[in-house]
């Protein structure tokens, strides 16, 4: 966002006057609660109530139409029916009004007429240069004392602080609020964005990216809007301050109709996820885990690395918290041996001082300092998550204390979990006041822990640009460019154009006889595969199309008879490919599908006709650079089999991944390819050769 586009929300966020159209003296109606909290909250400048049949609401004087009021108004809020929107909207432009918040509903969520109030609506803002809030929304807060501005109909107090809130659902506005106040966590702005005519999740955070009282962001999200716009402003904001999202939608309904095995395994909420991770959102499952996250962010330094110890009083929670880090992919490692030493000489012989380490029940406040002391300082520990289970006989609210005096100054996140009552809420204030993030169950601790790490690792994240490649994009022209009726190239088409863009398959020849088939399979050597295609042969697999292992002419002869009997009736047209088997020893799956919202999305993963079952398959939204292709084969969960595994060598990843960057430039080039899939891509061993041998590819149809 442009510099004087941004100050442009000052309107909506710091105005000197506010006009509530709609307002009304009515108990429990809206537009009495939007000038109850614009009152009520603080704001300094005047407050207009506009409504025709009323002359004073709250006790301040009320104005028949924003045209009456004396003088300027920054910021309207709309609490009036639909059909008047548009020309309270046009009075306001008018009248110099800089900002709107329009709460009413009836708009492009409805359909129909709704959809072209909307619009019109978006012309008269921009016609007179207005910023707009909604429609469909519940208002906007700023709590900031020099412009604090409740303009909105919630109900809870909200709290100074420091994190700024986007909700896209008013009707959750209300009880992301009322939450947060729970949580502890203050608020400096908060806006709910509804239908999102005019300012949008990507304007805020730009909005908000140098305001030094926003630390931390929150964003609830239904849809990410402008997926491009959202892009790049999150990617740039992240690196300022924590962003954390909690996106709903993750059903895979929508990739039901998609042909390729990648369509279908990335889904819509998968490319969301992908998206906002490469932004560097984190995005979390609940606004429990955003609140407690957010208040770790506040508070802790992040951890540098996976490794977490846990001091525990009890061995069940100990454990609980040990299985948690380690599912989330943090590590619970042994000490270091002078740490074990050190514990030794402090704890009682009953105390375990392995990681993690067990105080026993009986321990108190100079234990659990003792311990402390030593284990804050592991060279091998990244971050504490500290148990505290309350036994009646032990000062609570002391061992609290020693929690923080010990771990003041380690310079590592630590984490506390207090279970049990005894004492237990003013322990747990002893913690919070002191910064210490405190939870009910060691498991939400270590998804805080893992989230938080997921952060430093990607600010610590560069991108790595890579080479334009030498392709043949004049070749690939030709055959893409030539009418076809239906969107997905035949198989040699398909082969033809990967070919041209560089990447390797495994010899082979089309042919239309099972004497052809074996005349090809002399020529090409043994073993041989054969194939069948045809038009609509999308899923070999599933038809029985393809024979492995031919070693003999009569094997094929055979196979190749038995093709076309058998599948000529389905498949008019159908003919043969004889193949050389591929060298290679492990199968992946190179591919694109282009998301009419976010754009292309690669994905690589373990390959054949599993990978639908299995689903180990990582995704990236583009563009990709040269580090993504090995970072997405490091996420998978078979990783293992493409290393050395039970004798056999490791699988070329380089060769995968320039193949996966070469598709890259192949969809770029050509920006009518909706889907491109090489599956299975055989990976031989460093040194050997890699290729695939088959293919997919489908264009648009103009």
């Amino acid at each position: 966002m442009k510099p004087g586009k941004r100050r442009s929300l000052d309107g909506l966020f710091r105005p000197r006057s506010v006009a509530v159209i709609g307002a009304s003296r009515r108990p429990g109606s809206i537009g009495r609660q939007v000038v109850a909290n614009l009152i009520g909250g603080g704001f300094t400048g005047p407050v207009y109530p506009v409504n025709p049949a009323a002359e004073v609401v709250l006790s301040v004087p009320a104005h028949a139409s924003v045209r009456a009021i004396p003088g300027p108004v920054d910021l309207a809020v709309l609490v009036v029916p639909p059909d008047v929107v548009l020309t309270v909207a046009e009075e306001c432009g008018r009248k110099g009004v800089r900002g709107l918040v329009v709460i009413t509903a009836g708009f492009r969520e409805i359909g129909g007429a709704g959809i072209v109030r909307e619009e019109r609506l978006q012309a008269i803002a921009r016609r007179h240069g207005m910023r707009v809030i909604g429609p469909n929304c519940m208002g906007i807060i700023n709590t900031q004392p020099e412009f604090a501005c409740n303009a909105s109909f919630a109900a809870t107090p909200t709290r100074p602080g420091a994190v700024a809130m986007v909700s896209q659902s008013g009707a959750l506005g209300e009880a992301i609020l009322a939450d947060a106040a729970q949580a502890g966590l203050g608020v400096a702005m908060f806006a709910s964005v509804g239908n999102r005519v005019d300012v949008t999740a990507a304007d805020l955070l730009a909005y908000w990216e140098d305001d030094p009282q926003v630390q931390v962001i929150l964003l609830y999200l239904e849809s990410v809007g402008e997926p491009q716009e959202f892009v790049q402003v999150a990617r740039r904001v992240a690196r300022k301050k924590p962003i954390i999202a909690v996106k709903s939608g993750r059903s895979d309904a929508g990739a039901a109709a998609a042909s390729s095995h990648t369509g279908s395994i990335a889904g819509a909420d998968v490319a969301a996820d992908t998206l906002l991770a490469q932004c560097g959102v984190l995005r979390v499952d609940s606004f429990r885990d955003m609140f407690a996250l957010a208040q770790a962010l506040l508070t802790q330094p992040p951890p540098r690395g996976p490794k977490m110890a846990v001091v525990t009083n009890a061995g069940g929670p100990g454990i609980l918290a040990t299985d948690a880090l380690v599912g989330l992919g943090l590590e619970v490692p042994a000490l270091a041996p002078a740490t074990g030493r050190r514990l030794r000489r402090v704890l009682p012989p009953e105390a375990s001082v392995h990681n993690p380490v067990d105080l026993i029940a009986s321990a108190d406040a100079a234990r659990y300092r003792a311990a402390l002391r030593v284990v804050a300082k592991d060279p091998h520990v990244d971050g504490l998550v500290v148990l505290f289970v309350s036994p009646i006989m032990i000062d609570a609210a002391a061992v609290a204390q020693a929690i923080v005096d010990e771990t003041r100054a380690c310079g590592r996140p630590v984490l506390a979990c207090v279970m049990g009552r005894q004492r237990g809420d003013e322990a747990q204030q002893i913690l919070l006041q002191a910064g210490i993030p405190v939870f009910r169950y060691p498991e939400d601790a270590a998804t805080t822990l893992q989230l938080m790490l997921r952060r430093h690792v990607w600010l610590e994240r560069r991108p790595v640009p890579h080479r334009r490649l030498q392709v043949g994009r004049a070749a690939a022209q030709r055959i893409l460019g030539r009418a076809r009726t239906s969107p997905w190239l035949s198989a040699a088409e398909t082969e033809s154009v990967l070919m041209a863009y560089g990447i390797l398959f495994a010899r082979s020849r089309r042919i239309a006889t099972p004497g052809d088939a074996v005349a090809a399979a002399h020529e090409l050597g043994w073993p041989i595969v054969v194939k069948a295609e045809a038009t609509g042969l999308l899923h070999k697999s599933e038809h029985r199309a393809v024979r492995t292992g031919l070693h003999t002419g009569d094997d094929v002869f055979a196979a190749a008879e038995d093709l076309l009997r058998r599948l000529r009736p389905q498949f008019p047209d159908v003919a043969l490919q004889v193949q050389a088997h591929a060298q290679g020893h492990r199968e992946v799956l190179l591919g694109m599908t282009r998301d009419p919202r976010y754009g292309p999305l690669f994905a690589a993963g373990l390959g054949g006709v599993q990978v639908e079952v299995m689903r180990d398959v990582a995704v990236r939204v583009g563009p990709l650079d040269a580090r993504d292709p090995f970072e997405m084969f490091a996420q998978l969960k078979g990783r293992v089999l493409l290393g050395e595994f039970r004798g056999a060598p490791a699988a070329d990843l380089d060769a995968a991944a320039d193949t996966l960057l070469r598709l890259q430039q192949l969809v770029h080039d050509f920006p009518q390819i909706q889907e491109v899939e090489v599956n299975p891509f055989i990976l031989a061993a460093k040194g050997k050769v890699s290729a695939a041998v088959d293919g997919r590819l489908r264009v648009e149809l103009r």
